[in-house]
């Protein structure tokens, strides 16, 4: 005979609305409690039905995920991450790739309003301003998360990394190895990252007595090709980078990759510093000294505080800030003065 909730809130000792919250809003029970309930659920191998509850409530019992390219390996950790945060609530991850121009015009709203998903954690930052308008709207904006990018000044709850800090740390980096001359390769125009990972590094170079002049600003996008066709823009210049600040890895890759074709040697002649610390950056030639941000954690907490303002928990802070790290490896080295 099959086992109901019922059932399962009697063995537990509980009513059977904590049932309910404890296997769809984990969040508003306590520990303890959903502990009791799991225990009772596993051993009875109880089965909620999803498809009866979704048409009683209106609940999707998932989320989606709007992630601006699928293709960059980049997103791949935040993705997972925002799984890790969900899988304990019950709920399943949908994804939607918003690269192409058409794609962001598909408002996200409408998966809401249809129940095929709860909530939303956007990793674009760039969507348009009508998508943006519909989704501060008081009906949806408390089932918004943003996480990596973010829209400034709407006021959505956001999880992001330290970019300001952590292009810090690599102009520190440099700075401390006797590098004078810099170089910085940045992301698309108008990209909340891109701008504050400029901003770190002109705020940082500047406490060093240092500046970046324009002409030393390349770039165009995060990826490996913008990063190949700046490397050997710079190196035409009368007066050469010893050092050069990437946006992302992707793009120091690349730069390393057309220093390399053009026989300038890395580090001996130019050190290059990356950002994001992905898989490929150990295992670049030479390996990617890089900033670490924990992109899995990022996901997760998005995908928590997400969890949080669906039960009707808010988070009190609007944007949460997560700390980076330099990962020194073998493509930085002392500048041509400090070598001497």
């Amino acid at each position: 005979m099959a086992i109901g909730i019922k059932d399962i809130a009697r063995l537990a000792g509980v009513s059977t609305a904590t049932v309910s919250r404890a296997l769809s809003q984990p969040a508003r029970v306590s520990p303890e409690t959903r502990a009791q309930v799991m225990a009772v659920v596993q051993e009875h191998d109880y089965r909620v039905n999803s498809f009866a509850r979704s048409l009683r409530v209106r609940r999707a019992d998932a989320v989606l995920a709007l992630v601006p390219n699928l293709g960059n390996p980049f997103f791949s950790e935040i993705i997972a991450g925002i799984q890790d945060g969900l899988t304990p609530a019950g709920l399943d991850l949908l994804v939607t790739d918003t690269l192409s121009q058409q794609e962001r015009r598909q408002s996200p709203v409408t998966h809401l309003q249809a129940a095929r998903a709860d909530g939303l954690i956007c990793l674009d930052g760039a969507l348009p301003p009508d998508i943006l308008d519909e989704l501060a709207a008081p009906d949806v904006a408390g089932r918004v998360v943003f996480a990596c990018e973010w829209p400034e000044g709407r006021g959505f709850p956001a999880v992001r990394s330290d970019n300001r800090a952590g292009m810090a740390l690599a102009v520190q980096h440099l700075v401390g190895l006797g590098h004078r001359d810099f170089a910085l390769l940045t992301g698309p125009a108008g990209n909340i990252l891109t701008e504050e990972r400029r901003e770190g590094a002109e705020e940082a170079l500047r406490q060093a007595g240092l500046t970046l002049p324009p002409s030393r600003i390349a770039g165009g996008s995060f990826e490996i090709r913008d990063g190949f066709r700046a490397a050997g823009d710079l190196m035409r210049m009368p007066s050469r980078p010893t050092a050069i600040l990437c946006s992302s890895d992707q793009l120091a890759i690349g730069c390393i990759s057309g220093l390399s074709e053009l026989g300038v040697r890395v580090p001996q002649d130019v050190s290059v510093v990356g950002f994001d610390d992905i898989a490929l950056a150990a295992y670049s030639r030479p390996p990617l000294t890089t900033i670490r941000q924990d992109r899995r954690r990022l996901g997760r907490i998005a995908a928590q505080r997400l969890l949080s303002s669906l039960s009707g928990k808010p988070p009190a802070e609007t944007l949460t800030t997560l700390p980076v790290e330099i990962v020194v490896r073998r493509s930085t080295a002392p500048g041509p003065k400090a070598a001497n």
